[in-house]
């Protein structure tokens, strides 16, 4: 070990077929230093991360032989500033492999999961090194330290004792050994859930079957069977943008029930991309891992470093939210099965009937045409509320970059401006579906992370931010839903608070995990304020602005629907805490027999289905929200009570709030405990019944 690591960097690229050509080993000459993405091949990836894992193993066994006594500049700090190659090459590969996917990039995703799993552990489990950073932590009440700087010495203690530095080495070993057969299984669910995804298409050669979709929706679904050879069919798949639609206004009763089967059944086919076993396989290691680590249970493990602490917070605040919550879904499903009658359709009512039996219920309740609301919500337009509403909060503004690499042919690149002109950050957008190679869903994340040089200047954040809305079709530009309008608020926040976010280290950027939402959610309150749908809600055809009336219609209508809506997100929450809860897994386990037990458990109405079933629940079972789906939900709670403080004062932009949003909140990232930065906003702790109201939950 000791022979490797004092191999020069450039000596072990050598040995890897090192390449002048490779632009990891490279100053990158572009625009504000983003990515060279016209540059970068597959081949590039390999080496690079081979060299960064070398690159920082040598400068961790640095800090380790340093003669002087542990300190927080040479051991703290060091450890913090280490592995900049990986952290150059690692974005850019997590970021194509999800809007660029190829078998390619999936077979090295498989090899980087074990080599980076046993990267970390040497790091976290080295004892020489934990020894210093021990030798630091306990004199911190001694040096003097700033809240950043104690923070992160907190946060990489905490770090080491989490990742078992202080188990006996079989311990560790077996720890090791959980940790990369967990990384490798994680890979694969994501990987099978997107095969999953793009293996289905629902082919519709009778034209006569697909009453009751728009014009724009037939289009979309004639324009994906041409892509695809079939001149005459319409194809319709699993990827939001097409299956949520249909399931809303689809007529045909049996289309509707297969292609909802084909997505609830994804990863439960028993075919190459099952993924029952490998969810018991993750389980079994994760609930292994905690108690190798002196917990009960996973859950138990996973929450204690989190806002909510423990499982029985969190299991106390979602079923406050349960009982409203059913209550409401079955007044809702009074409404749709009288519709049902009306329409003279069989009863019992089943899944495949809610979102289209909802939707006309809600239409005939608010007089509310759906497809005429998104023809006041052109993709371009809804951008351009986004940023009014930064502007009026904050001051920053917005401007259109060219000539500038590109991570997709389709996104598009922008620069962020604070109000004294100073760079906040570089942000991609990239808003269309790609089945098969783009994941699905919508999400942020970064290139670069926000954060200081050792001279003390700021290093501007490189941001991705990725949709799943509706394409352009029939001669119409791209025309959002309300709830993917929502989406658009919602993943711009998270850009805002990597934009805002002023912290000087890696290691103090982020909040507590069920924080971490905050700055998403807090952002879709403002998307149908009347004020603000006035600046962006304009007919795509005339440029008229939208009616007071449509206005009121959809205030009036907001609500309704929330009794499914949240069910179906707590039944997701309830299933991935009662899984992470097991004392012990059982030999014959079977995740979806659990997942009836648990619907059985809490009396979940047969009509509404997990928003996320266990077979494809990525946010669970490979992105990083294991035990912590709850946190959407946990967040809405500071959001809905943070947004009624503006509302308290009359003005949605109140300047003096928008102010210590920011600095108070966004700006500090992890420095401060989450619930002290709500405090120093809010003035007291949240109120969850704002969450009730929020969604008509509650009068």
């Amino acid at each position: 070990m000791k022979t490797l690591l004092t191999f020069s960097i450039a000596a072990f690229i050598g040995l890897q077929g090192f390449s002048q050509d490779n632009p990891f080993f490279k100053e990158w000459n572009t625009p504000f230093g983003v990515p060279p993405f016209d540059e970068i091949k597959v081949e590039h990836f390999m080496p690079a991360y081979q060299a960064g894992i070398a690159e920082e193993a040598t400068e961790i066994w640095a800090i380790i032989r340093n003669p002087e006594p542990p300190n927080f500049q040479n051991t703290i700090l060091a450890m913090d500033r280490s592995g900049a190659l990986l952290r150059k090459v690692t974005p850019v590969f997590g970021g194509l492999s999800s809007v660029n996917n190829n078998p390619e990039l999936r077979s090295l995703a498989r090899q980087f999961s074990p080599m980076m799993s046993k990267h970390r552990d040497d790091i976290n489990l080295n004892p020489l090194l934990f020894q210093r950073v021990k030798a630091v932590y306990t004199q911190k009440d001694q040096l003097n330290l700033n809240p950043e700087q104690l923070k992160l010495l907190e946060n990489t203690y905490r770090r080491f004792i989490r990742s078992g530095a202080d188990l006996p080495a079989d311990k560790q070993e077996r720890l090791r050994q959980l940790n990369s057969e967990l990384s490798a299984l994680q890979v694969q669910f994501a990987q099978n859930v997107l095969a999953e995804t793009a293996n289905f298409t629902l082919k519709v050669t009778d034209r006569n079957r697909l009453k009751g979709l728009s014009a724009a929706q037939l289009a979309d679904a004639q324009s994906r069977a041409q892509k695809a050879g079939e001149m005459s069919a319409f194809f319709f798949g699993l990827d939001n943008p097409s299956i949520m639609p249909f399931l809303e206004s689809a007529d045909d009763r049996e289309l509707r029930t297969e292609l909802l089967n084909a997505f609830l059944n994804r990863g439960n086919n028993n075919n190459e991309f099952d993924n029952k076993e490998i969810v018991k396989k993750i389980v079994t290691n994760r609930l292994e891992r905690a108690k190798l680590m002196g917990y009960e249970n996973y859950a138990e493990m996973a929450i204690e470093d989190r806002m909510s602490k423990n499982p029985e917070t969190v299991m106390t605040f979602l079923n406050k939210m349960w009982t409203p919550t059913l209550t409401a879904a079955k007044r809702e499903l009074v409404d749709i099965e009288n519709m049902m009658r009306r329409q003279r359709v069989a009863l019992p009512s089943t899944a495949a009937d809610w979102r289209y039996f909802s939707n006309k219920a809600k239409q005939q309740k608010f007089n509310l045409n759906p497809e005429e609301v998104r023809e006041y919500f052109q993709l371009e337009k809804v951008m351009e509320g986004i940023y009014y509403v930064c502007t009026r909060l904050w001051g920053i503004t917005f401007e259109p970059l060219k000539d500038i690499p590109l991570p997709h042919p389709e996104a598009t690149a922008w620069k962020c401006l604070d109000k004294d002109g100073t760079i906040l950050g570089i942000f991609y957008w990239d808003m269309h579906p790609r089945p098969g190679t783009k994941n699905g869903g919508a999400w942020c994340g970064t290139y670069r992370a926000t954060n200081y040089d050792e001279n003390g200047n700021r290093i501007i954040p490189i941001i991705t931010l990725a949709c799943n809305f509706t394409r352009p079709s029939g001669g119409r530009p791209a025309l959002l839903t309300t709830d993917e309008v929502k989406t658009f608020f919602h993943e711009f926040g998270h850009a805002l608070g990597h934009l805002l976010r002023d912290t000087r280290y890696f290691g103090t950027a982020r909040p507590e995990r069920d924080f971490g939402e905050f700055d998403a959610q807090i952002m879709e309150h403002w998307a149908f304020q009347p004020e603000v749908l006035r600046v962006y809600a304009k007919h795509f055809k005339t440029g008229r602005v939208i009616p007071n009336t449509l206005i009121k219609k959809i205030e009036e209508s907001r609500k309704y629907g929330q009794g499914f809506r949240t069910s179906e997100f707590l039944a997701s929450a309830l299933v991935d805490m009662e899984v992470h809860m097991l004392p012990e897994i059982p030999k014959d386990f079977d995740i979806v027999d659990f997942e009836y037990a648990i619907r059985e458990k809490y009396t979940m109405l047969p009509q509404i289905p997990l928003r996320h079933r266990p077979t494809y629940f990525t946010h669970t079972f490979s992105g990083g929200y294991n035990a912590g789906y709850y946190m959407y939900l946990w967040a809405a709670q500071l959001d809905s009570d943070a947004f009624e403080a503006f509302v308290e004062t009359g003005d949605i932009f109140n300047q003096e709030l928008a102010r210590k949003l920011r600095f108070e909140v966004f700006a500090r990232g992890g420095i401060d405990n989450a619930m002290t930065l709500y405090k120093n906003f809010r003035g007291r702790e949240p109120d969850v019944n704002a969450l009730l109201r929020s969604r008509g939950l509650i009068q």
